[in-house]
Order: structure tokens, then sequence, then C-alpha cells
């Protein structure tokens, strides 16, 4: 099955058209020959940009030489207004001082802590869908929930319910609507005393997520004080000390740090996720396979149930090769350098593509065929290891990525374990890329019950100790 894929643009266009282009939809703003290209250069009277697909570029660039290829400020220029100096904006010693005191939250051990959490989110959206079955759902708006309840849950210890929960997803979906796929100083190199101009109802809705989580930390931060906080990740961070300057984040650090792991753990969930029913709504063998396996979680309330569904894993992993939720890393040379033979000058930005990379026709067996049996071949496994980046490399991987590749897989499974999903016909999704790669107007599936035991779920069994010491990976 070849499943939707944005056109390219024509190979030439001018400034102007490709403006145009770009912000409407990064993705079909670029040229097809990117899907071959070992690099590209573009150059406009702003900014000189060098795309890179070629494995050992981008290796050398996230991997080998990091600290050379700092993340570029103009990425962040859209996105302040909501995260302030976040991990995911930051560089040099304030960006390791970050990583520093959250790494530990997200350790291999807390993924086992922090599995029931996911479990009720998972069996909270079945019930959600209960409601739904017989219609025709817009599936995105399903998985935005159910994502929005996994980060509450896990960071929080309280349901999307929550009346603190439910204003901020009500208010991030404002600003998911308001915030523009590029701001001007994506462009133009402001000088940092120059005001920056966003849409107002941009700045509104980040300043009411911003206030709505300045509350749940400072009630946390209370709780911390009195001994009564529950032992979640907002707890472990907010007293977590950085080892080399005895510092922990303040109010306004920890705001920053929960707007980026909404951002960051909503979005690129609840985009994947969508993507993966599809697919699955598209390939009724796969869906059936994925059925029978979720069996398991009729037996199995615990961490260990996740060595059941190697099957869902493969087919989120290769919705988040077809759609990576973030299609393009931009990151800038900090000193000149020579790719290709061919110069590379300081201060130029170097673009890396996973949604390229992840559908290169020289590295990939049919790249846009959707197979996730391709992971258990030997090409499949060459380009996971070199060619496969949903969730960056080296030292700025998602620290949330194994969290992912079991929140992931886990909602898949419990879905499909209650519900038969089907694609809509003349209504194929259409991927575009704002602050992730969503479908242009939404994902349709329709919901049907599965026939299903009624039997109450047995006891927890041992928890498989293999999976307690999973550890966040790019795959």
């Amino acid at each position: 099955m070849i499943p939707p894929k944005p056109a390219a643009r024509p190979d030439k266009v001018s400034l102007r058209q490709y403006l145009k282009l770009f912000r409407q939809d990064l993705l079909s703003a670029q040229p097809a020959r990117l899907y071959r290209a070992w690099m590209a250069e573009f150059r406009t009277p702003f900014f000189r940009s060098f795309l890179v697909n070629q494995p050992e570029l981008v290796k050398t660039v996230l991997k080998e030489r990091p600290e050379d290829f700092p993340k570029s400020d103009r990425v962040g220029e859209g996105l302040r207004p909501l995260l302030g100096n976040s991990v995911f904006l930051t560089n040099g010693d304030a960006w390791w001082r970050q990583r520093r005191i959250i790494d530990p939250a997200f350790e291999g051990g807390r993924l086992r802590d922090t599995f029931p959490a996911m479990r009720a989110a998972a069996d909270a959206t079945v019930q959600r869908l209960a409601e739904r079955a017989g219609t025709t759902v817009e599936i995105e708006a399903e998985t935005s929930h159910a994502a929005a309840d996994v980060i509450f849950r896990t960071l929080f210890s309280i349901p999307i319910e929550h009346e603190l929960a439910r204003a901020v997803f009500h208010e991030f979906r404002a600003y998911q609507r308001s915030q523009p796929v590029v701001n001007l100083g994506a462009f133009l190199r402001l000088p940092r005393w120059m005001p920056r101009f966003f849409r107002p109802e941009t700045t509104e809705a980040a300043t009411v997520i911003r206030r709505l989580i300045a509350q749940l930390v400072e009630d946390r931060a209370e709780a911390i004080a009195r001994g009564r906080a529950p032992d979640d990740l907002a707890t472990k961070i907010m007293t977590t000390r950085d080892p080399v300057t005895g510092e922990g984040f303040d109010t306004d650090e920890m705001v920053d740090q929960v707007a980026i792991f909404f951002l960051a753990g909503h979005e690129t969930s609840a985009s994947a996720l969508a993507w993966a029913l599809y697919l699955v709504a598209r390939s009724p063998e796969w869906q059936d396979r994925l059925a029978e396996e979720a069996r398991a979680l009729d037996d199995t309330r615990g961490f260990a149930v996740m060595s059941s569904l190697s099957a869902s894993r493969d087919v989120f992993r290769e919705a988040l090769r077809l759609y990576p939720p973030v299609p393009m890393m931009v990151r800038e040379a900090a000193c000149p350098v020579r790719f290709r033979d061919r110069k590379v000058p300081k201060r130029s930005q170097v673009v890396l593509s996973p949604w390229h990379l992840h559908r290169h026709e020289r590295l990939w067996d049919d790249p846009d065929a959707f197979d996730p049996g391709r992971f258990a071949t030997e090409n499949g496994r060459t380009c996971l290891r070199d060619a496969y980046i949903p969730f960056s490399a080296g030292p700025r991987v998602c620290p949330g990525a194994g969290f992912a590749m079991v929140e992931g897989p886990l909602i898949l499974s419990s879905i499909l374990r209650q519900f038969r999903v089907s694609a809509v016909e003349g209504r194929a999704p259409v991927p575009v890329a704002h602050l992730t790669v969503r479908a242009r107007n939404g994902i349709w599936l329709r919901l049907e019950p599965r026939a299903a035991d009624t039997a109450a779920p047995p006891e927890e069994v041992p928890q498989d100790p293999r999976f307690g010491r999973m550890k966040p990976s790019t795959g």
C-alpha cells in the first residue's frame, strides 16, 4: 500500500512563490529531487541553507560534532512566546544544565513506574471512543486528547478531565490553530533588542497556557514542601539538582520545560498515533494481526505486556518513518566546514530532514510503501541504524523517545483490541507540516466494535525485568 504523500513543487520557483508555499505547508514547498539528493543548497537574499541527507553527514552533525552545529536560533522565533528558554531552544551551557536536571526523570526504570498512568490513559481513550462506535470519527482530535491525557497523568498525576489540565488542552488547541509555520525572524537575522511581532491570538494563547502551567507548578512546589507530592515526573524534575551547579529549576524555568514536554510529547505522539491508525485502516491484514496480538492486554495489566506487542511497535515505528512528526530540524554552522567538497560558511543553516531521509530513494527499499515488516530485513535494520531519526539523535535525542515507543504501541493496541477501523472513501488525508505533520482536513475513520471477551482481566503478573531497563532511544 502506498499511503498519501504531498505533491512536490516544481524544481525552480521564485522566492516569493517559495515563501508562499512554505507558509502554507513545509512539505509541498520542497522539490522532488530531495528524495534522491545527498545534499542540496538553497540561497535566498536572507540566508544560505544546506539540506543534508547523506547518513554520514547526518551522523557528523548530530553525533560526532554537535557543538559545531547548535540548534538555530531562527527555529525558536515563532515558538518563544510559549516555550521561553526551554531545553528545545537553548544551546551550550544552558542546554547542558537543563538536560542534567531533566534526564534522570526519563531514565529507563521510570518507564515501568509511569506505565500505570499510560495504561489508565489508554483505557480512558477506549471508553471515550466506545461512545462513538458505529460512527465516523476525526481521529486526530481523539489522539490529541489521548496524548494530552498521558502527559498530564505521567507529569502531574492528574487526568485530562482535571480543571487545569482541560484548560491547558483547550488553549493549546487555540495555539495550534494560530501559530504560523514561519515567523519573519526565521528568514531575517533580527537583533535581539528588536521587538518581535506575533499574531495577537498566538501571544494570547501562549500567555494563558503559561499562566495555567505556572499554577500547576506552584501547586506542586507547595505539595513538595509539605511532603505530599506524588512520585511522578514533575516531582522528580522539580526535586533534582544539577550535579555541577547544585541548582534546580525555578518556577519560570519549570514552566518553560513543561511547555515543551506538552508540545513535544503531546503533538508528536498524537500525530504518529493518528497516522498509525489510518495506515492499519488501509491494511486489514496488519490491523487483524495487531488486534489478535492485543489480546495480551486482557491477561497482563503491568509493563510486561509490552513484550507481547511487537507488531504494534513495528507499525508505530513505520508510521514514524512515513510521517515523522517533526519533519525538519535546523542547525547552524558555528564554524566553516566542507561537506561533499562544498563550502558551508559559518552561520549557514544546516537542515536535517527526517521526512526526506526516511523516504530516501537511494537508501530504503520501496520507501513510500507502508511495510512494518521491513525492519526485520537487512535493508530495514541498516536504515533503522543510519537513516531513521524521528526523535533526532546524539546528545539532543528526545529524552522522551523511550516513553513514546511505549505510549504509542500501547494506545494503538488498546484501540484495535476493541474496535475495527476503516478509512472513509473520498476523504484520504493530505499530509501537511505545521507544528507537526498532520492532515490538512483531519484523518477520518469509521469505528466498529469488535467482538471481545467480557471476562475481567486477571491480577497483574510479575513484570519482565528486561523492560524495566529500557532506555530512551531513537527507535
